[in-house]
């Protein structure tokens, strides 16, 4: 995939809970044409996300001062020349874990663990990516599989086909400020493993132009040619994801489907979205006080009595049934599964939303 194949602002992916980053809104007209070409962001948006540093790179700082006085009768202005001051790149990164910790089984291929890289600088940035799965504090090294690291492409926060593989120095994901993309790492585990054992994997993310001591200059290498600046991240940050071994394994699969006004699957305003949750547990042991929780998504409501668990009706209130619906501070909906083992066989959660 190219940097440029997707578009900076998309709000259709509903995985997490997607909304538009304001950054491209924050550059100015002088400088939108000369940017626009750059403004390539990867991945998904969220609220949640860090925000970049202050005014954005090559943006011009300018001032004059006027001086006022009287000859006579008649009152005079002079101003003086205009002082401009271009805006220096900040070079800043953070890298965050979206998956909680994996279980796996011995000799399970094809873990995922979910990170996301954003852009906390102030200028378009491209990043290198590192996987490093032989860390210490751990009893058993990760292997990475080939390829290893993904761009989630389709924004369902699992590898699937339609996910494309990272090639260092080829698509380097390009981010504007408060950019991120989400990053798919991709592990097998070794067989001959005991149940608790527990497998660190690191994804560390690099400004592509350099890191350094937080001040370190690359000069003329930022936004619009000014110098680049390292900022407090060190131009560098990695998070480490961690992989248990477990006898019971739980897997969730998410699906929607989409019932507009008129009868059709277009996702309009006024549409019908109504999502499934089928949660499967395999192995010998038991998962207990399994539970689902699922935000719900922005820019829609939820359908009040639409919850429901293997087909049954559950109510919105928290009350005697598993369901509810917690309306603040963030909406969800919370269905408690209990201990689940093989033998439970697949749970299957339904809720819905409108598009508002």
């Amino acid at each position: 995939m190219a940097d440029t194949d997707l578009s900076p602002c998309d709000s259709s992916r509903l995985a997490v809970a997607p909304v538009c980053c304001d950054a491209i809104g924050k550059f100015n007209a002088k400088r939108r044409d000369s940017l626009a070409g750059l403004l390539v962001v990867l991945g998904l948006f969220a609220a949640t996300q860090s925000h970049a540093v202050g005014a954005l790179a090559g943006t011009d700082i300018l001032n004059n001062a006027q001086v006022t006085y009287t000859v006579g009768a008649t009152t005079a202005t002079a101003n003086s020349n205009t002082v401009t001051v271009r805006v220096a790149e900040i070079l800043d990164v953070v890298t965050t874990l979206q998956s909680g910790t994996v279980s796996v089984a011995p000799g399970a291929t094809s873990q995922v663990l979910v990170f996301r890289v954003t852009n906390t600088g102030n200028g378009p940035q491209k990043f290198k990516l590192t996987l490093n799965s032989t860390l210490p504090g751990d009893e058993f090294d990760p292997v990475p599989a080939t390829p290893s690291i993904y761009f989630d492409t389709d924004g369902n926060g699992v590898l699937s086909a339609a996910d494309t593989p990272y090639v260092a120095g080829s698509n380097e994901p390009l981010l504007a400020p408060d950019g991120f993309v989400t990053v798919l790492v991709v592990n097998n585990i070794p067989t001959g493993l005991t149940t608790g054992n527990r497998g660190l994997s690191q994804l560390k993310a690099d400004c592509r132009i350099g890191t350094g001591t937080p001040g370190t200059v690359f000069a003329g290498q930022g936004a619009g040619g000014t110098d680049a600046v390292v900022g407090t991240t060190g131009a560098s940050s990695f998070k480490n994801g961690q992989y248990i071994v477990a006898d019971v394994t739980v897997v969730a699969n998410k699906t929607v489907t989409v019932l507009d006004p008129f009868g059709g699957t277009r996702p309009i305003p006024g549409a019908r979205l109504t999502y499934q949750i089928v949660v499967t547990a395999s192995g010998t042991g038991t998962a207990t006080a399994s539970a689902v929780n699922d935000l719900i998504p922005p820019n829609t409501q939820y359908v009040a009595g639409s919850l429901r668990l293997n087909g049954a009706a559950l109510t919105d209130a928290a009350d005697a049934d598993a369901g509810s619906f917690i309306a603040s501070p963030s909406a969800q909906i919370r269905v408690t599964l209990g201990n689940l083992t093989q033998a439970s066989g697949p749970q299957t959660v339904q809720f819905a939303v409108t598009i508002n």
